[in-house]
C-alpha cells in the first residue's frame, strides 16, 4: 500500500492552464506559479461576477479524533465523484498551515486517492500566501513598537496592546515573550507573544474580504489595543493599512490547482476554526460559484465549530446561501466518542453504539439552519461491514440521507454514490437557510443561543473579565457583531473530556477578543491555544528530502 505522498508523486498532472480551460478560464486570466499552480486574476472576477451562481454544498464533520476525520479527503473525493457523473464541480478548499504539517496531523490536502496536488508544494510554501500574511501581521506589530519608541503620539498603553506577532509553525515557547530588552536603543520592554499565522486576524480578514478595497478597509479597522484614556487604537491610526495591503495584494487572489483526477480545486486561505471562522476565502467561494454547477467547500473541525461559523459568520457576512450540507462521520470518531480512547482505530461495535449520539446531535444541529443534510461515512479499509451497516441504519432511522464514501481507497469512483445522493438532494429538496441569531442582539444572548442550541449546554457563565470586556465593547460600539466561539474541537462542550453528547453542563466564557477588521467577536471557552506546541514525536522528524530532491515522509 502506498503512502499519501507516494500516491501524489505518481500522479499524472495536467498543465494548470488546461484545468482552467475546462471551467472557462483563459490563460490570460491566470497568474502562473510554475506549471501546475496559478492565481486567478482580478480580470477573471470582473468578467464572471454577474453570472448565475451554481449550487453551494458545505462539507463538515462530527467531533474528531486527534488525527482528524478525513473531511478534506471526503470533499476532494466527492468533487472527483461529481465529475464522474458528468457534473462540473469545483472544490473550494483551505490552504494547509506549516504548523500541523510538521506537528501531529501531517499534510492537509486530502489523502489516498482523493488528494489535491501538487501535494508537496501545497503543504509547504505553495504560492506564498502564508508568508504574506505573516509579514503583514508582523509589519503592524513592528509599527506599534516603533510608534511607542518615537514619542507615542497616540498614547498607546503598552499594557493594553492586544496585537501579537505570528509565525506559521508550532512553537510553544513563543506564546509569552518579553520584547524590547537591551536598553533604550532597542525599544520599550513589554509583554508580548506569538500566534500561529493561521490564528492571525489578518488571515480571517483575507478570507472575508470581497476585494482589495474591502481588504484595505478591514485592515484599517483592526484594533491593536487601547490608549491611556481607554480609546481603541486601530491600524489605520498607525497608518499601517496601506503598507499591509501592499503585502497582501497578491495573496488575496485565489489559487487554482487540481485533484489526482485532474478536476479543478480553488485553494485559498486557512483560518483556524477554534479561534477564527475556519473557512476558505469568500472570494474563492464566490468565484467558484460563477464557474461551476456545484461548489463543494469545507469548514474546519467538527460541525459545532466550523459549520456553525460558516453558517452564522461567513454566509451572513458574504450573503451566501448553502443548498446542502454533507456531514462526514467515521467509525473511528464514533468509537472515540463512545469511549474507545486511543484504541479508536480498532473495530468496536459497542463503542460505536455509544458514540453515535455525537452524530445524532450534529444532524439535529444542522437541521436547525433549514438546510438539507446528507450523512456520509468516510470508509476505512479496516471498517467492519457490521459497523458500517449499523451507522447506515441509524441514520436512516433518524430520517437523514446517507451514502457510504470510499474515496480514500477508490478516488472519484468511490465517491459516486455520495455524489448521486448529494445531487438527488439538490434536485429534490429546497434549502430554507437561516442564521441562528440576530447579530444586533446582546453579546450574552448570542453566546447563549450558540451554547444551548449547538452544544446542548444548560447556560453560559461569564468570567468577571468577560463581563468587563462586554461593557467595553458596548462602550466603543463594537457589540453588534457575530460571535466566533473558540473552544475545543474534541467535544460539543468546552471540556475535551466530555465526549459523545454531553448533558447537564454549562459553558464558561473566560474572555472576549474583538476582531473588528474581520467583523466578529471571539468568545473564548476553555483553554484555547493560538500558538500550538509540537508533540513528543513531531511529524518533522520523519520528513526529509532525498538526493533526487523528492520530499519523503510528508504524509
Amino acid at each position: 500500500m502506498f503512502s499519501d505522498i507516494q500516491i501524489a508523486q505518481k500522479a499524472d498532472l495536467k498543465p494548470i492552464k488546461d484545468i482552467a480551460g475546462e471551467i472557462g478560464i483563459s490563460e490570460e486570466e491566470l497568474e502562473m506559479y510554475g506549471k501546475y499552480k496559478a492565481k486567478l486574476s482580478d480580470d477573471l472576477w470582473h468578467r464572471v461576477k454577474d453570472k448565475q451562481d451554481g449550487k453551494l454544498v458545505l462539507v463538515t464533520a462530527i467531533n474528531p479524533t486527534p488525527a482528524g476525520e478525513g473531511k478534506t479527503t471526503t470533499m476532494v473525493g466527492l468533487g472527483q465523484g461529481m465529475w464522474q457523473i458528468g457534473k462540473k464541480a469545483i472544490i473550494a478548499i483551505r490552504e494547509p498551515s506549516l504548523g500541523p504539517v510538521f506537528g501531529i496531523k501531517g499534510g492537509a490536502a486530502g489523502g489516498g486517492y482523493a488528494q489535491v496536488v501538487p501535494m508537496e508544494d501545497i503543504n509547504l510554501h505553495f504560492t506564498g500566501d502564508m508568508h504574506a500574511i505573516t509579514s503583514a501581521n508582523n509589519l503592524l506589530a513592528s509599527l506599534i513598537d516603533n510608534h511607542i519608541k518615537f514619542g507615542n503620539d497616540l498614547g498607546i498603553d503598552s499594557t493594553q496592546i492586544s496585537w501579537k506577532r505570528c509565525v506559521d509553525l508550532n512553537d510553544r515557547v513563543l506564546r509569552n515573550v518579553i520584547v524590547g530588552l537591551g536598553g533604550k536603543l532597542h525599544g520599550t520592554p513589554r509583554e508580548d507573544g506569538f500566534n500561529i499565522t493561521v490564528a492571525s486576524e489578518i488571515m480571517a480578514i483575507l478570507c472575508l474580504a470581497d476585494d482589495l478595497k474591502d481588504l484595505k478597509k478591514r485592515l484599517g479597522n483592526i484594533v491593536i489595543g487601547y490608549s491611556f484614556t481607554g480609546l481603541p487604537i486601530t491600524a489605520q491610526d498607525l497608518k499601517a493599512d496601506g503598507s499591509m495591503a501592499v503585502l497582501l495584494r497578491d495573496a488575496i487572489k485565489p489559487n487554482l490547482v487540481q485533484t489526482l483526477e485532474n478536476t479543478p480545486a480553488i485553494m485559498h486561505g486557512g483560518p483556524f476554526a477554534n479561534i477564527a471562522h475556519g473557512c476558505n476565502s469568500v472570494r474563492a467561494t464566490k468565484t467558484a460559484l460563477k464557474l461551476s454547477d456545484i461548489v463543494l467547500t469545507e469548514a474546519g473541525f467538527g460541525a459545532d465549530l466550523g459549520a456553525e461559523k460558516f453558517l452564522n459568520i461567513k454566509c451572513r457576512l458574504a450573503k451566501l446561501k448553502p443548498d446542502c450540507i454533507v456531514l462526514v462521520a467515521t467509525t473511528r470518531a464514533l468509537r472515540y466518542n463512545g469511549g474507545a480512547g486511543k484504541a479508536w482505530s480498532e473495530n468496536n461495535l459497542n463503542a460505536i453504539k455509544k458514540g453515535i449520539v455525537n452524530l445524532e446531535k450534529h444532524i439535529d444541529n444542522l437541521q436547525k439552519f433549514g438546510v438539507p443534510v446528507v450523512v456520509t461515512l468516510n470508509s476505512f479499509v479496516t471498517d467492519s461491514k457490521e459497523e458500517s451497516e449499523f451507522v447506515r441504519n441509524r441514520c436512516e432511522e433518524l430520517g437523514a440521507e446517507f451514502a457510504l464514501s470510499e474515496v480514500w481507497e477508490k478516488g472519484g469512483k468511490g465517491g459516486v454514490a455520495l455524489a448521486k445522493k448529494v445531487l438527488e438532494t439538490l434536485e429534490t429538496k429546497t434549502s430554507d437557510f437561516k442564521v441562528l441569531y440576530d447579530e444586533k442582539d446582546s453579546i450574552e444572548n448570542k453566546i447563549e443561543i450558540i451554547a444551548k442550541e449547538i452544544y446542548g449546554a444548560n447556560t453560559i457563565k461569564l468570567s468577571t473579565k468577560a463581563q468587563k470586556q462586554i461593557v467595553k465593547l458596548i462602550e466603543i460600539g463594537q457589540d453588534k457583531l457575530p460571535i466566533c466561539m473558540a473552544k475545543t474541537q474534541y467535544s460539543l462542550s468546552d471540556d475535551q473530556t466530555k465526549l459523545g453528547r454531553p448533558e447537564n453542563f454549562d459553558v464558561t466564557i473566560k474572555e472576549l477578543r474583538l476582531s473588528a477588521g474581520a467583523g466578529f467577536i471571539v468568545a473564548l471557552a476553555g483553554d484555547i491555544m493560538t500558538m500550538p506546541g509540537l508533540p513528543k514525536k513531531p511529524a518533522a522528524e520523519d520528513i526529509d528530502v532525498n538526493d533526487l530532491g523528492q520530499v519523503v515522509g510528508l504524509f
